[in-house]
């Protein structure tokens, strides 16, 4: 199995070396570094950058250099990858920035709404129930727009949401649909993501009720664990790999991916 959205210390996870290690010892055949990039030229989004480090499309040079060596002696494939925050206002610069970059994919993810990362529990805490739900539905339109774009391989963790309490239990079977239909009609693959089906969220990206709706609408789906540390990789592949049993899925593989690009 190829895990293609893992992180390193060229965003917010460990040391390249470490990870790829880590994900041989998992059992992988391959593994993708999918790190944070935003181009946005919002003042927000450029203070963003500045406070986490965020800085791929500054560093990617650098990290791909890293890639290739550590390429030389690894058990298994790594591939040069980013995670691009998108916002269909910034597609422009999106499109220039990956056409320059040459990466062997990207991967897509909506994290800004409202002027804040998703993940910023506090800033949605005091809003009224009816403009958190109006929010819910910017996130989903953003997420159908990604997959619209025909910017990306593979579409990150498709209902973040979930994540925040307090924009948690607002998606309906409407928005399921919808991205549905978006993602059966585009080359972007959304995968299932375990990057907090271990933590205090406890459940799989897409949650089930999503899966099942991209299931029954024949979506193909691809696999990335979301790792930021090594230790988290292998615990989060058995899970993976049992779900996939469970359902019956043959998840996309990169070839295929780049095949639809």
């Amino acid at each position: 199995m190829y895990d293609y959205h893992a992180h390193t210390n060229y965003s917010d996870g460990a040391f390249l070396r470490w990870m790829v290690d880590a994900a041989a010892d998992a059992g992988l055949d391959g593994i993708g570094f999918a790190d944070h990039c935003n181009v946005s030229p919002e003042p927000s989004a450029r203070r963003y950058k500045r406070a986490l480090g965020f800085n791929l499309d500054m560093t990617y040079e650098r990290r791909r250099e890293a890639i290739e060596a550590v390429r030389e002696d690894a058990a298994i494939e790594v591939f040069d990858a980013v995670e691009m925050d998108y916002d269909p206002a910034h597609e422009g610069a999106i499109a220039e920035f990956l056409a320059d970059a040459g990466f062997d994919y990207a991967v897509g993810s909506v994290h800004d709404l409202d002027g804040a990362n998703v993940h910023t529990r506090s800033h949605f805490a005091d809003k009224p129930e009816a403009e958190r739900r109006e929010l819910v539905d910017r996130y989903f339109e953003k997420l159908v727009a990604l997959a619209e774009s025909e910017l990306f391989a593979v579409a990150a963790h498709p209902d973040l949401i979930e994540r925040n309490p307090h924009l948690r239990g607002f998606a309906t079977e409407d928005h399921y649909a919808a991205v549905a239909d978006a993602f059966r009609d585009s080359r972007t693959v959304p995968e299932i993501n375990a990057g907090r089906l271990l933590d205090d969220y406890g459940e799989f990206h897409p949650a089930p009720a999503f899966l099942d709706r991209l299931v029954d609408a024949d979506v193909d789906v691809t696999v990335g664990t979301d790792s930021h540390e090594p230790d988290a990789i292998a615990p989060r592949v058995r899970e993976i790999e049992a779900e996939l049993d469970r359902r019956g899925l043959e998840p996309v593989g990169l070839d295929r991916v780049v095949k639809r690009a």
